[in-house]
């Protein structure tokens, strides 16, 4: 009786507690609001709400407010396409190399300059210092809609436009008042709508940047995976003043700073490896830190390039150049996969993808071979582009790398390379006469460079440092790679590996091994002799 009376009271309370039900269905729980990326909304702005006939138009409206932007650009190697290196004094970039895959950007301009910041870039007299040719909706698209199509001098085409020219072919028009009230902060597919195509095509240039990076799983890189860190190419690359630091002509081959706080200003370099994970990153396994004085991060971190499904090309021989099908155009020769192997414009490809790279000592100096260096066709390969160091000048560390390996022409009396007219509709251009002689003429003319009317075919080679496609730690390169016979280090001088073929000494590792074995002998003779004495105690 005491027990139902206790279960009443308990009933009676609970039903007191219990808020009366209600006939109407519960409120559904409301979503938390989206969070706000940007501090302006540029739709509301009303000189974005305007019809843009040009590139130039929206570039004054955005100029209105961001009256400094334009100054900074000016500054910029995105912007010059040209810089100047303190050691070598070499004037570089891509308005004076020479390169071992399209060549040069001299004579080429309207076709290369849908990869450059700016309007009108119409040829090597260029103003530099018009503000309104300044793109910012190149970088600072959201839509991904935006587009500069090869050919028009880096302008963005407003209305539906034949080109070439009676060719029936339609460049469709975008709309720049719709896309630029919707702008914001750069991201992978902005920064990757050059850098993931350069040197004509998705993952030709630099092997660890291709189209799979846009939204890469964490197997592929992971800081970039959403599923990782989620990074923006700006989280390393962190800009001031857009100034974009980690430039491929100067590189911090070696931090010493270590690691310091993100927006810090200090002077070191925010796009290396140390500058999050410092000088002694494993702290598990810290036997391993005794690496990191040789080795850079990216030697054991990246265990191939090219690991997207895009493969990157690893040869361009334009020697083979110059062929037609049965109907007089170029020649086209596909792979199984659809990548083109042979172009009649542009002569033989080798694509790999998921490569091991090559290593090499790298100090972070780069020689280059430009267009006025005397070069002999007994010293082939020629080093377009070629690392300095070595293991004993202190600043130098074992870096993964692309070699990227071409043939191209050069001037065969003059004995320097060549500078080529290759895009455009006039006669002279080789894509549309596929004519050497005019297409070298023309180039040389254009850079202002002499010709003597005689040209060959030259072998060439070019180093390209393998930095992004970072692998999660589980699938680094592991230890039996590089300590052990013809490994990944084998060719790498000035080190000694332990298990590395060229690092064996005959006598004193048989002599070691001996002594392990005679070792290992006592040790098991001793239990022998314990486990005996013991069996008769």
């Amino acid at each position: 009786m005491k027990m139902i009376k206790q279960a009443l009271v308990m009933i009676a309370t609970l039903a007191f507690m219990t808020p009366a039900i209600s006939n109407n269905a519960p409120e559904t729980p409301q979503p938390n609001p989206k969070l706000l990326k940007s501090t302006a909304d540029h739709s509301k702005f009303k000189e974005l709400q305007q019809t843009f006939d040009s590139g130039p138009a929206v570039t004054k409206a955005c100029l209105s407010c961001h009256t400094e932007a334009a100054k900074q650009i000016h500054l910029t190697q995105h912007w010059k396409w040209e810089y100047r290196n303190p050691d070598s004094n070499q004037l570089l970039g891509k308005k004076h190399l020479v390169n071992n895959f399209c060549t040069s950007v001299t004579s080429n301009y309207k076709a290369c300059a849908s990869c450059h910041i700016g309007y009108n870039t119409d040829g090597p007299n260029f103003d530099l210092t018009a503000e309104n040719n300044v793109d910012c909706l190149v970088c600072h698209d959201q839509t991904g809609k935006y587009k500069k199509p090869s050919g028009f001098a880096g302008n963005p085409v407003t209305k539906d436009t034949e080109f070439p020219p009676g060719s029936g072919k339609i460049v469709k028009g975008i709309n720049l008042s719709e896309i630029s009230q919707k702008v914001g902060k750069t991201k992978r597919q902005t920064c990757g709508t050059c850098h993931f195509y350069g040197g004509g095509g998705d993952g030709v240039k630099h092997g660890d940047l291709d189209s799979s990076l846009d939204n890469p799983d964490k197997d592929l890189d992971v800081h970039m995976a959403k599923d990782g860190l989620n990074f923006s190419c700006a989280t390393c690359h962190k800009t001031e003043g857009h100034q974009v630091p980690g430039s491929r002509y100067s590189v911090t081959a070696m931090d010493k700073e270590g690691a310091h706080m993100r927006g810090k200003a200090d002077k070191s370099n925010p796009a290396t490896c140390q500058s999050c994970h410092g000088q002694t990153p494993h702290k598990k396994e810290a036997k391993l830190n005794d690496h990191t004085d040789k080795l850079a991060c990216q030697t054991c971190h990246i265990p191939a390039f090219a690991r997207g499904d895009v493969p990157t090309k690893m040869s361009w021989d334009w020697s083979t150049a110059g062929k037609r099908d049965e109907k007089g155009k170029p020649l086209v020769v596909k792979n199984d996969e659809g990548h083109d192997i042979y172009l009649g414009i542009k002569g033989d490809f080798v694509y790999e993808d998921n490569v091991k790279p090559e290593y090499y000592w790298f100090n972070g100096k780069v020689k280059y071979t430009l267009s006025d260096d005397k070069i002999e066709k007994a010293n082939q390969p020629i080093w377009i582009s070629k690392f300095e160091g070595s293991a004993d000048d202190g600043k130098s560390m074992i870096w993964p790398v692309k070699l990227f390996r071409g043939k191209q022409p050069f001037d065969a009396e003059n004995k320097t390379l060549t500078i080529n007219h290759l895009a455009g509709a006039d006669d002279s251009a080789y894509w549309t006469n596929l004519n050497w002689d005019k297409a070298i003429a023309a180039g040389m003319a254009a850079a202002g460079k002499p010709f003597s009317g005689k040209y060959d075919f030259i072998e060439t080679a070019a180093m390209w440092p393998i930095t992004h496609m970072v692998a999660p730690k589980d699938k680094a390169v592991g230890c039996a790679e590089c300590h052990t016979s013809k490994g990944r280090l084998e060719k790498v001088d000035g080190i000694y590996i332990p298990g590395r073929s060229r690092d064996h000494f005959g006598l004193l590792e048989t002599g070691g091994w001996a002594l392990v074995g005679l070792t290992l002998l006592g040790v098991v003779g001793h239990g022998i002799g314990r486990i005996a004495t013991a069996k008769k105690h």
